[in-house]
């Protein structure tokens, strides 16, 4: 995962109205940040998300909740970065239905302070997340590892975990690596 300088970060800001892009655009400049790119339109929003690699997309909520949650969703469908949701008043149920589709916060009309706060801690906690879905995914990993040495070897559980940890110990290779390679051989060496 990259380090992101939080000093000067690349941020993407979508909202179907363009009045209120260009205000929070000249926030965003204000604060230090760059802004990549402003989108107004669903259908070109996740392009755009892909091919710049934002470390923060901001999207308002406009006129229709509806088109502010499409942009959500399209973002979080292209990004590996966090989405954090502009509103002008508090509106409940929009929040609910955006947590639904991915943004990790939400600002009401903040002022740029509060806005750079929030996203430090939505940066913090996007870091978080990041790191538990590795762990995760490197825990299922060791799983799978596990229960192919058992198959092949007819071996208990704690039995191929500790030839997995054997093996890593004593070529100075991670345990996550040392799984990845027994599931990548054994496939090779499926019958087709």
């Amino acid at each position: 995962m990259p380090i992101v300088d939080l000093q000067h970060l690349r941020i993407l800001i979508a909202n179907e109205r363009r009045d209120r892009l260009d205000v929070l655009a000249q926030v965003v400049i204000g604060l230090g940040h760059d802004v990549i790119a402003r989108e107004i339109y669903v259908k070109e929003v996740g392009t755009v998300t892909a091919r710049e690699h934002p470390d923060v997309a901001l999207v308002g909520l406009g006129s229709s909740s509806e088109h502010a949650l499409e942009l959500i969703s399209e973002i979080v469908r292209e990004a590996s970065c966090p989405v954090i949701a502009i509103l002008h008043a508090d509106d409940p149920a929009y929040v609910r239905e955006a947590a639904k589709r991915g943004v990790f916060a939400y600002i009401i009309d903040g002022t740029p302070d509060e806005l750079q706060g929030a996203i430090d801690i939505t940066l913090q906690r996007f870091a978080e997340y990041q790191s538990l879905q590795g762990a995760f995914g490197r825990r299922a990993l060791i799983e799978q590892a596990k229960g192919i040495l058992m198959e092949r070897h007819a071996i208990s559980a704690n039995a191929a975990f500790e030839r997995l940890r054997d093996h890593s110990q004593r070529n100075g290779r991670k345990l996550s690596d040392v799984a990845a390679a027994v599931v990548e051989s054994h496939l090779l060496l499926l019958p087709t």
